[in-house]
């Protein structure tokens, strides 16, 4: 329906500018003309017979190349349309609306400029569509570019105006955080922020999904190891809900968890825990929105997820590896140390055997494949940690 209506515009404005082009010209083509009846005028806009006869044939040509170039004309346009639309469905909602905001604070600029330059002679008709172009560009490309910026300086003014005197700077529970006893948000309350320049990045940390489902930070948290904020992204929350929901019951159950650990750090620990909105649309992975918003906050990540780590350090990101203090606080092997472990599984090499401690550290044993669910005196050989975590290797002491 779309490709025959496009059509039929294109036949008919073809059809017009065919007339016209043809009565422009008519004048000249009259005087070929050595019929005087066709001269005869016909009392209407003083059009002669030979006008109206030469815009109709005009008419005609011009409808017929509309009509012969109408399917070209609408699959180009078509095409055009599905390119648009492509290339906004890719870019996130607030850029799109931030570009059409900015296109309309240029050409408004450029409508106010282009008054003022309309009374040259020769170019003044021209200079307002080159200020429409040129402003009308560079507010797109500004105010997307600053939309952030521009953001954080018109929320920080709506909060001043709003806050009344004296009113202490830290969110109340209104905005969607849950409110502690007694209904205020004390110390420990898991709070909420609408954007991240409402977070105070000095010391702050922010948690990944895996630290939380592991559970071992809430008992770090108890301890007081841990200063500052904990900020707990609203994507991370959302991946969380997501595993939480999932029809893997394997999954579902680790979701449950990581959602009871937030609750134990939020009425245990004693630290102050906020969820913030701030996600990036242009981010399709959790761990990389998380090391952008490290970055923009200046915070630390705090997590146990080997990869993680590596890609924060390599992208300037501070890092706090649960497993590195899990590992520091082990009791040190020393070779020669004899311990009591039972085989458990046969290892990667040939003849090897694996056991683990009590705290779940790997243990391989030489020539264990052949002690296998036996409890075996072993001694230790040597030992490699990282920051994916420690292995001992060990072998049997022989009677």
């Amino acid at each position: 329906m779309l490709v025959k209506v496009i059509r039929f515009f294109v036949t008919a404005l073809l059809a017009v500018i065919g007339g016209v082009i043809v009565h422009l010209a008519s004048p000249v083509l009259t005087e070929l003309i050595s019929t005087e009846v066709l001269k005869t005028s016909m009392g209407i806009y003083k059009l002669t017979i030979a006008n109206v006869i030469l815009i109709a044939l005009g008419m005609a040509v011009g409808a017929a190349v509309g009509y012969l170039i109408s399917p070209f004309v609408a699959s180009t346009l078509q095409r055009f349309s599905v390119w648009v639309e492509g290339q906004l469905s890719k870019m996130p909602l607030q850029d799109v609306i931030a570009g059409v905001a900015g296109l309309a604070i240029g050409l408004i600029i450029a409508n106010l400029l282009g008054g003022a330059f309309s009374n040259i002679p020769v170019v003044g008709d021209y200079i307002p569509v080159v200020f429409s172009i040129v402003f009308g560009y560079l507010g797109i490309h500004i105010v997307v570019r600053k939309q952030k910026e521009i953001g954080e300086l018109l929320s920080r003014m709506l909060k001043l105006k709003k806050k009344p005197k004296g009113q202490a700077s830290e969110l109340v529970s209104g905005d969607g955080s849950l409110p502690g006893a007694g209904g205020g948000q004390p110390e420990g309350a898991l709070g909420q922020s609408g954007a991240a320049s409402h977070v105070s990045s000095v010391g702050c940390k922010l948690l990944d999904t895996s630290v939380i489902i592991d559970g071992r930070i809430a008992d770090i948290c108890r301890t007081g190891f841990i200063d500052g904020k904990l900020l707990i992204p609203v994507f991370v929350l959302e991946e969380l809900q997501h595993i939480a929901d999932s029809a893997d019951a394997l999954k579902r159950v680790r979701g449950r968890r990581g959602l009871d650990i937030l609750q134990r750090i939020r009425t245990e620990s004693g630290m102050q825990v906020e969820i913030i909105n701030h996600d990036f649309d242009d981010i399709t992975e959790v761990d990389s929105k998380l090391v952008r918003l490290g970055q923009q906050l200046g915070g630390k990540i705090i997590t146990n997820d080997y990869n993680l780590n590596k890609v924060s350090e390599l992208q300037g990101v501070p890092v706090l590896n649960i497993n590195d203090l899990s590992n520091a606080v082990k009791p040190v092997v020393i070779p020669g140390e004899s311990m009591h472990v039972t085989i458990v599984k046969e290892g990667k090499e040939h003849g090897q055997g694996v056991a683990y401690l009590d705290d779940g550290t790997m243990i391989v044993v030489e020539n264990g494949r052949y002690h296998l669910n036996e409890a075996i005196q072993v001694e230790v050989t040597s030992a490699l940690q990282t920051s994916a975590g420690r292995m001992i290797f060990a072998k049997p002491v022989t009677a």
